[in-house]
């Protein structure tokens, strides 16, 4: 399946790897001070976020399967919305954060930007 890149889609695409890389920051704090706990931590948390989006979420998901997809960016954004106010303990960066998330997702669905 193809379709036309638009805005949208690439605005996604900057929000996923931003989502990746919250996760990544709060998975490297949240981890006992050893070095390499913090990066199996990263690679483990990342990796995992990765591979399940791949899995189902991503335009070209190797299963197709609407509700798993939905349930997949809700936890990897979602995730990352949690992982944001971790590493900035700013209620509002979180809360812009959250309304862009959802905001670009709900954009994918329905309006101009709709995938069809």
């Amino acid at each position: 399946m193809t379709h036309d890149v638009n805005a949208n889609d690439i605005v996604a695409f900057l929000i996923e790897i931003a989502a990746l890389l919250a996760l990544g920051i709060a998975a490297w704090q949240l981890s006992p001070q050893t070095t390499l706990v913090r990066l199996i931590a990263v690679i483990a948390t990342v990796g995992t976020a990765m591979v399940l989006w791949g899995l189902f979420a991503a335009p070209e998901a190797t299963f197709d399967v609407a509700a798993l997809a939905i349930a997949v960016k809700a936890l990897v954004l979602g995730s990352s919305v949690v992982a944001t106010y971790l590493i900035t303990q700013n209620l509002a960066a979180t809360t812009l954060w959250a309304l862009v998330v959802l905001i670009n997702t709900a954009l994918i669905y329905v309006g101009p930007f709709a995938r069809a």
